[in-house]
């Protein structure tokens, strides 16, 4: 196929407001979206501010809503529009913009430090852990997470009620809870912290109404809701009205305690 000329319309502005404008940009065979950003940046808005790093769809920089869905841009090929489709690009809905393209995503690494990181089992060092295949490959699914932040964007508690934020993680941060509590060899129990509670108290487990959008725009293809939240609000909901489980949990803390 020959190249040809598509009509896109960009948001240009900043934190005072903004619109968008339209540009009539050149495409080429294989190409994908932020080829044509670069294009129009080079030729037509040099001024035009776009967050990207690899365009090799591992970064997760280049995160936008085109036509309204979330998607990387690197990712996104101009074969999947008709030539006569009008394409529409704007920041990430869910955070505020800083200019044109770029959204400040702050609000998730907040979220990431809110989480407490791996604990490691005593006794043991470096080069020690020996786990099982299977207790391995369940939680790795959730390594692929390049933190392109397409789920949190896309989370309706995120995305349409600012007045969650405080009180909720989102689906990228609840599945970083939910791996480590899948880890056989996490020791957080043995310190006092129940990772089940806090994602229920502390994380916003509770908000989650698994729709699966987070899923649906997944660029690494993970089943974030099927996976993690799903199986995650069971073992919470277990931990917190199962009374034999909640019977077992204490009978395990006194034992480890003494």
């Amino acid at each position: 196929m020959s190249g040809y000329t598509a009509h896109f319309r960009v948001w240009r502005g900043d934190v005072g407001g903004g619109g968008l404008e339209d540009f009539k940009v050149e495409v080429n065979d294989g190409e994908v979206v932020l080829d044509i950003i670069h294009r129009l940046q080079a030729t037509q808005a040099p001024d035009l501010a776009v967050r990207w790093n690899c365009k090799a769809g591992k970064c997760g920089s280049c995160s936008a809503e085109i036509n309204g869905r979330p998607r990387l841009m690197c990712m996104t090929r101009m074969s999947v529009f008709e030539r006569d489709e009008t394409i529409t690009v704007t920041p990430l809905r869910a955070f505020p913009v800083v200019r044109d393209l770029v959204t400040d995503v702050g609000f998730n690494y907040q979220k990431a430090r809110e989480v407490p990181s791996f604990v490691p089992p005593e006794g043991l060092g470096p080069g020690e852990y020996r786990m099982m295949q299977e207790d391995v490959d369940r939680p790795q699914e959730f390594r692929k997470c390049i933190e392109c932040f397409l789920c949190q964007d896309t989370c309706h508690v995120v995305r349409d009620h600012e007045e969650n934020k405080p009180a909720f993680a989102g689906p990228r941060f609840l599945m970083r809870v939910a791996e480590l509590d899948m880890h056989p060899l996490d020791a957080a129990e043995d310190t006092g912290l129940d990772r089940k509670r806090t994602a229920q108290d502390e994380h916003g487990l509770g908000y989650c109404n698994i729709t699966k959008c987070c899923t649906e725009v997944c660029p690494e293809g993970i089943r974030i809701t099927d996976n993690a939240l799903i199986p995650l609000k069971e073992r919470a909901v277990d931990r917190k009205y199962d009374p034999l489980v909640w019977l077992g949990s204490k009978i395990r803390r006194r034992s480890s305690a003494d």
